[in-house]
């Protein structure tokens, strides 16, 4: 069975035990929308004991707010009972809950477009909020009071700002207001939580847009005060025709496509530094080191987000080296070698591929990594080592220091193409370091 048609199922089964069921939220919002939905919750007037006892595969994830996840064929599925929210005192979570009618539960959510249900038996949608007109409209409104809704749960603000530029939507004004009244308050919530937002928002498209809205609703100066000082801070006009560093950070996330996070994150953090690494003298601004001080930096930012250790060392790795393949050109043959056969390469040169094309639209030296890359082989730039150790004790050489020193000038060697065979390793490693075979170092 496919995601839906499990979900379907698990609405049958409680219809068959005597209760209202239905799809409800995203996944009836992403279907009229022609979208494949990420994932299918389920409403219904069934109280979490009582969804226990009919399936046999649960997690009580919430039973205190009515939330149990069925889990079918390893897959879950939330299933949650119609209910109302008593008030939010921590920003999250209701002080307590009723259970109550499906009215209660459209009430209590956040946007008329996800307060929307499907009925299968009927093959209708029940919308009570005006979630079908919105949908049409490409609007982005809120449910009821807009400012009680971001009261009970702060995150919907940047949630907000997500679906607005993901669906292309604009937020109604009263909602929009909203936001901007209480864009202070993102500040109490869990840094995890805003992370796991402003991903989403980096990779599900409209990241451009998302970003344009964080700053238009005071929220970026809170979240990511890093990239709110990026506006303002000139760039020269030779190599940045597109304006300030801000400008040209958004003009970067225009071009994502169902991008990686770390790419994201590579595109939204490589001038985080500019700001601080500013100098000016008469016409000529520079920025000096900003790219290694913007790997530190880019470092504590996701730390702060939460993020996982693997995105944040490849960002690092991004970020601090998004400027190296300027240098291209220039560097030895083994050097280049090296450099294109990092394990970080592909999303380096797309980063820098990207960079290019938001400032001055020169790709002279990405289009010479992405040729050299395509003139050398894999063994060329990966070569399995002429020589190691065993070989260099068999020659009479004792361990230590000095094994690495050869090993790795036989490596150069090789990778120059001066070195090609192991016989003329040995014969170079005799000729190169012959009197100091037997000593230990």
């Amino acid at each position: 069975m496919s995601t839906k048609e499990k979900a379907l199922s698990i609405v049958q089964r409680l219809r068959g035990d005597g209760h209202e069921a239905y799809l409800a939220g995203g996944c009836v919002r992403d279907n009229l929308l022609g979208k494949t939905p990420k994932d299918y919750d389920i409403a219904t007037d069934a109280k979490p004991e009582t969804v226990q006892e009919i399936f046999p595969q649960t997690i009580p994830v919430g039973t205190q707010f009515g939330v149990v996840m069925v889990v079918l064929d390893k897959e879950p599925f939330a299933v949650t009972t119609f209910r109302f929210d008593g008030p939010y005192l921590d920003g999250r979570h209701p002080s307590h809950v009723r259970y109550g009618t499906l009215e209660d539960d459209v009430q209590r959510r956040d946007f008329t477009i996800n307060g929307m249900m499907y009925d299968p038996d009927g093959d209708r949608v029940i919308d009570l909020t005006g979630g079908l007109e919105d949908l049409k409209g490409k609007i982005i409104r809120a449910i009821g009071d807009p400012a009680r809704r971001f009261q009970e749960d702060r995150l919907r603000m940047i949630r907000a700002v997500r679906f607005a530029a993901g669906l292309g939507f604009t937020i109604e004004p009263e909602t929009l207001a909203a936001i901007r009244r209480e864009a202070p308050a993102i500040a109490r919530v869990a840094w995890e939580r805003i992370g796991e937002e402003i991903t989403r928002l980096l990779t599900e498209g409209g990241a451009h847009r998302g970003f344009e809205l964080l700053d238009e609703t005071g929220l970026l100066p809170i979240v990511l005060p890093e990239i709110d000082a990026m506006k303002g801070v000139e760039q020269s006009p030779e190599f940045h025709p597109e304006g300030d560093v801000f400008t040209h950070t958004l003009a970067l996330l225009g071009r994502l496509s169902n991008s990686s996070e770390s790419l994201a994150y590579g595109c939204l953090l490589h001038d985080v530094a500019k700001p601080a690494c500013i100098e000016k003298k008469g016409d000529k601004i520079t920025f000096y080191n900003h790219p290694d001080r913007g790997a530190e930096m880019a470092v504590e930012i996701l730390k702060r987000l939460k993020r996982s250790r693997a995105t944040w060392e490849r960002v690092d790795y991004l970020v601090r080296n998004h400027l190296r393949y300027t240098q291209a050109p220039n560097m030895r043959l083994s050097t280049l070698k090296r450099f294109l056969g990092e394990e970080g390469i592909e999303e380096l040169l797309e980063l820098c591929r990207i960079d290019a094309q938001s400032s001055n639209g020169d790709l002279q030296y990405y289009d010479f990594c992405r040729q050299k890359l395509s003139e050398f082989k894999v063994e060329e730039i990966h070569p399995s080592p002429l020589l190691g150790g065993k070989d260099l004790i068999a020659m009479g050489f004792s361990p230590g220091p000095l094994f690495q020193a050869i090993l790795k000038r036989l490596e150069e060697g090789q990778l120059n193409g001066e070195i090609l065979t192991p016989d003329a390793a040995r014969e170079w490693v005799l000729r190169e370091y012959g009197a100091e075979r037997g000593q230990r170092r």
